[in-house]
């Protein structure tokens, strides 16, 4: 299913949470990045009025539905999908890190709340190895220096999957902007689901 846009086309391209989590562990077994969203009514709204938006939206690789509308709106085409929220993906996608032996990394919210999200899916997910947890300083900008300097950071450490919860546009397009620094590695923006595993 694909949305049009002016110079862009958004696709849907990961029909069920079947195909995504086949998808990331081909990736991840054959050392390929990938940036992964998860589009919404909001994101339709933003990516109709933000060419910026469109544009990073564009460079995801792997995009599902999250939302009942786009589910909707995917029937009325005749090429429909299933729900794949970014909140419920992060427990599946974290289990498929720790089988394919790939160190993981939370990034966005607090301090406190990526404590106790780490601190969840180490509890849920054994041998799951959380290579970095990382806050960052609120007016953060996601293709600036300080990102260029946290996503080197993150290749050093090993990560091979960034969980990141800074919600729209941010999550996107420090995903896009990972993909071009650091093309092995993949991306999953998540929006609140580590604040929801932490309970917050």
């Amino acid at each position: 299913m694909e949305f049009a846009f002016p110079h862009e086309r958004i696709a849907v391209n990961m029909a069920d949470t079947g195909a995504l989590l086949s998808a990331v562990r081909q990736r991840l077994r054959d050392g390929q990045g990938f940036a992964l969203a998860t589009i919404n009514l909001d994101h339709l709204v933003k990516l109709a009025r933000d060419p910026g938006f469109r544009r990073v939206y564009a460079a995801q690789d792997l995009v599902c539905a999250d939302g009942n509308p786009i589910v909707w709106l995917s029937k009325l085409a005749r090429k429909p999908v299933s729900l794949v929220p970014g909140s419920d993906m992060v427990l599946p996608l974290a289990n498929l890190a720790a089988r394919e032996q790939a160190p993981v990394a939370l990034m966005g919210s607090t301090d406190e709340a990526l404590a106790a999200a780490a601190a969840v899916l180490q509890e849920r997910v054994g041998g799951l190895r959380i290579a970095a947890c990382i806050a960052p300083p609120m007016g953060f900008d996601p293709t600036g220096p300080e990102a260029r300097r946290i996503l080197l950071d993150l290749q050093a450490s090993g990560t091979r999957l960034t969980f990141i919860a800074l919600g729209a546009p941010k999550q996107e397009a420090f995903a896009a902007f990972g993909r071009e620094v650091t093309p092995g590695m993949g991306f999953a923006s998540i929006g609140a689901g580590l604040d929801f595993l932490a309970g917050r």
